[in-house]
């Protein structure tokens, strides 16, 4: 996923198709705050501490950009069941849902089918997400993880299979230190724009590049653009993902100066806030000035930077 902006035209059409799908609220059984210990697993597996979701998602319906109240779609959350044993062949993902492969002790229980992505979490205090999209790029994803790695505190990465596959170092390290890695498709098209074949093959790949370098698949997946459908909806479910939107978009992609990125994410800070940014698809030297500022300033607020766990 080389550059991500999207021309007027395409920008037009994702608004549009964004209004058009609600998202609910990711409901938090724990959180973890500041001065964790590692995880031990950065896909976001029931091994790892952190957030979890439960029963059905409380309601939230607005473009990712913003939130506001509406019907949630009434699925029942995904249970925090442990997969024990080894990870299940990755390279089978696009043929068959992943509880195929296991035992039935040891079967791991896949999300439902959502119709719309979890857009914050709820029920978790004065806690945040922070979330990375695009990466990992050499030239800006480790000033994050320094940033990061400086407070303690975990984030969440959606990564492009693409960029992971060429910079595997980097996604070690998001595990290594205690970060969820998400899937955020292999080279970041319009996935409405996609027969299921190829959507398919784009979140599966990058699942398998994750779960051959760091031992589990991602739980979580990101649709580029914000732009969801019903079968990357289905997929997701079949691969083990449940779909995270934001609540706070800072823009940071339009390189709209440090202090505006800054002051996005301190004019949207608030119980439960997803704030997106992008470590990778142009210049991101902005979004990771920007991380230095606010990321103390929200933790001298009294927020605690969280992720969800399944």
């Amino acid at each position: 996923m080389k550059k991500d902006q999207p021309s007027a035209g395409r920008r037009s059409l994702l608004r549009a198709a964004a209004a058009l799908g609600a998202t609910a609220t990711v409901g938090l059984l724990a959180v973890e705050g500041v001065g964790r210990s590692p995880r031990p697993s950065a896909a976001g597996t029931a091994q790892a501490t952190g957030a979890a979701p439960a029963g059905a998602p409380s309601a939230s319906a607005a473009a990712p950009s913003a939130s506001a109240s509406a019907a949630a779609d009434g699925a029942a959350g995904p249970e925090a069941v442990p997969l024990a044993g080894s990870p299940v062949n990755a390279t089978a993902y696009r043929l068959r849902p992943m509880t195929s492969y296991a035992p039935s002790a040891v079967r791991r229980v896949l999300p439902p089918v959502r119709s719309r992505p979890f857009l914050k979490l709820s029920g978790a205090g004065r806690a945040m997400v922070l979330t990375f999209d695009d990466g990992p790029d050499p030239r800006y994803t480790p000033g994050i993880l320094k940033t990061l790695r400086k407070y303690d505190v975990p984030a969440m990465f959606f990564i492009c299979g693409e960029m992971a596959d060429a910079h595997r170092g980097l996604l070690r390290e998001m595990a290594d230190d205690g970060h969820v890695v998400g899937n955020h498709t292999w080279s970041h098209p319009l996935i409405p724009s996609l027969p299921p074949s190829r959507i398919r093959d784009e979140m599966g790949r990058t699942s398998e590049v994750v779960d051959r370098e760091l031992g589990s698949a991602p739980l979580w997946y990101r649709a580029p653009f914000g732009a969801w459908n019903k079968h990357s909806f289905e997929i997701g479910a079949e691969l083990g993902m449940e779909p995270l939107a934001w609540t706070v978009d800072t823009l940071d992609w339009t390189e709209p100066g440090t202090g505006t990125i800054v002051r996005r994410v301190r004019e949207g800070a608030g119980p439960g806030v997803v704030v997106l940014s992008h470590d990778a698809g142009g210049d991101r030297s902005q979004s990771v000035a920007a991380l230095r500022s606010y990321l103390p300033w929200l933790l001298d607020q009294g927020y605690r930077i969280t992720v969800p766990r399944r």
